[in-house]
């Protein structure tokens, strides 16, 4: 079923004008998807048709890692290409009392970097269209404007410094006497996505496509399931969400290709964390833990790239370790645009991996930190993880601050980390939770002295 929501005037319009030597740039940033909620990456809730199509019309990679296992710093980690402990943001931003009792900031400040920043000094226009989560909301009145961290034009949800007032009724994700309903959300950003490149033309744009699908909570569209709040959970309600999640990224490549700046179109669609609920493992496809963990169901997502003019289709990397981290240097590279000067960013620059061109072993260990305030994670599955990570190379390490509770994992043989083989590998297992701890009172030491 096709949402109601439709985009007038595109068809027969064309912005091939676009300047080819930039190609466009769209970061869909599912909220909550796990690994294998795609059919592409082996679910079996539901054929996500069109996201398939996009991963078959590019390359997908299946050892991709967001920074964190839970909203806000994850979109940090990314926006920023830096930990995001290093600018104070470690769980979801929330009250002030609440980030008070998670040793956090309120917001992201504005002198950190930001891709939407550099691309936009460099010729892009730049739009955000979605869920923000890096400061405003609850009682956090005084987060900078969406404007301040580069963005031209915006549309967000209640977690951000000025909610668009059709999507936010009351203080929290969803109210019934919302304008917009929960279930056309997507196709809002969508709308929203397709009316700014149509308005842009003649310049590359960079736009943020953050839903809030599949987030819970799971409120499908009437016609298709009557729900109550006792049923936005339940996995009947989450397919229909996922199923029509699909028909709108379909809608989006659709309308691409209708204003004519498919082909110098670079989209890439992954996710900000883990799932939630995780009905088992069946969404994680066996990978242990969820959303709020640093285990593989709480940090390895779904990433795909589609770029036809530049990009060849129906490539599957098994191999590379890509990190949210990377995005910042990496498009920036394939922009031709220069690193902002003043900040070392913890990502490297992927671009011959992510184009497809060679598969280069990355340069830097990939590290986690979650879970300060135990207190405030629902631990009833036991599924917390130690507060720390490491990945590098093939091997895993988590572990606390103090050296507590210490599990290593060779994360290719078993990424579903049933074997702890600590014992078995001391030397490996001193060397790396030594860089792990090393680099997490750093970053703290940072955000601290801000």
């Amino acid at each position: 079923m096709q949402n109601k929501l439709t985009l007038p005037l595109l068809l027969g319009s064309s912005l091939a004008l676009v300047a080819a030597e930039k190609p466009n740039i769209i970061i869909i940033y599912t909220d909550d998807m796990a690994y294998a909620d795609l059919s592409c990456y082996g679910g079996d809730y539901v054929n996500t048709k069109n996201i398939d199509q996009m991963a078959n019309e590019g390359i997908r990679f299946m050892q991709y890692y967001t920074v964190a296992p839970i909203s806000s710093p994850s979109r940090v980690g990314l926006t920023t290409g830096m930990y995001p402990t290093r600018w104070g943001i470690r769980t979801f931003l929330q009250s002030r009392e609440g980030n008070r009792k998670n040793f956090q900031n309120d917001y992201l400040s504005e002198k950190a970097p930001t891709i939407a920043r550099t691309l936009k000094q460099n010729g892009y226009a730049t739009g955000h269209f979605g869920k923000w989560h890096m400061g405003g909301g609850r009682d956090v009145d005084n987060a900078p404007s969406i404007h301040s961290y580069g963005f031209d034009e915006y549309k967000s949800t209640w977690e951000s410094p000025d909610p668009d007032p059709l999507l936010t009724d009351s203080n929290w994700i969803w109210s019934s006497r919302d304008s917009i309903k929960r279930w056309d959300r997507t196709a809002y950003f969508v709308d929203k996505t397709l009316e700014f490149f149509k308005h842009n033309q003649g310049k590359p744009v960079f736009v943020n496509l953050w839903p809030d699908d599949v987030h819970t909570p799971f409120v499908p569209n009437p016609d298709d399931m009557e729900t109550e709040r006792g049923d936005w959970e339940k996995p009947e309600a989450f397919k229909l969400v996922l199923r029509d999640y699909d028909i709108q990224i379909g809608r989006l490549m659709q309308g691409l290709k209708d204003l004519g700046v498919d082909e110098n179109t670079m989209v890439i669609f992954t996710s900000d964390n883990g799932p939630n609920p995780d009905y088992g493992v069946a969404r994680t496809k066996g990978l242990r833990g969820k959303k709020g963990t640093l285990y593989e169901g709480g940090i390895r997502m779904p990433f795909i790239v589609r770029w036809p003019a530049k990009i060849a289709p129906n490539q599957v990397n098994e191999n590379a370790v890509m990190a949210a981290t990377d995005l910042f240097p990496t498009l920036c590279k394939i922009a031709g645009v220069q690193l902002p000067e003043g900040y070392q960013l913890d990502g490297e620059d992927r671009s011959a991996v992510l184009l497809g061109k060679a598969d280069v072993e990355r340069e830097k260990p990939v590290f986690w930190e979650f879970g300060v305030n135990s207190s405030t994670i629902n631990n009833k599955n036991k599924t917390r993880s130690p507060q720390i990570a490491v990945r590098k190379g093939d091997w895993k390490l988590l572990t606390n601050p103090d050296g507590s509770e210490t599990e290593l994992y060779n994360i290719v043989k078993d990424c579903a980390e049933k074997q702890n083989v600590a014992e078995n590998n001391r030397k490996l297992t001193a060397e790396m939770k030594k860089a792990a701890i090393d680099w997490f009172n750093k970053a703290y030491r940072q955000f601290a002295n801000q």
